[in-house]
């Protein structure tokens, strides 16, 4: 069965050269569907702007949480300024832990796009 899907393959890359339509990726990528990728349809400058404007997002998100929440803890929630101090202290070195959680997971079980997609919408809720 493997080579069958091999020898189809390449096939049908002989056919894409032969007809000048070599434009699909040769590091093997592929689409949701396992199909193989056109070059003109990977990535870019549309995917490289979605993730800076994502990330800008979330710098500016984190740094307005994290610049405030010692004054709501203390003046809001009435805690002591060190425990409020302490627990912010381990709300920033759980935010900066979590990628090598999330490089793992990306690497071992479900792949970048999977990941990224998993641990955005996590962050969206909590």
């Amino acid at each position: 069965m493997i080579g069958v899907d091999n020898g189809m393959m390449a096939e049908e890359e002989y056919l894409a050269m032969e007809n000048g339509l070599d434009d699909y990726t040769q590091d093997g990528t592929v689409d949701l569907k396992g199909k193989p990728v056109l070059r003109s349809k990977r990535g870019g400058w549309k995917a490289c702007s979605f993730v800076v404007v994502y990330e800008v997002f979330e710098r500016m998100a984190y740094y307005g949480i994290s610049s405030n929440l010692v004054v709501y803890l203390t003046k809001k929630l009435h805690e002591g300024t060190v425990r409020s101090s302490n627990n912010v202290t381990n709300w920033v070195g759980t935010i900066w832990m979590t990628p090598i959680l999330g490089a793992y997971v990306a690497d071992a079980h479900l792949g970048r796009y999977w990941t990224f997609l998993a641990a955005s919408v996590i962050y969206l809720l909590v």
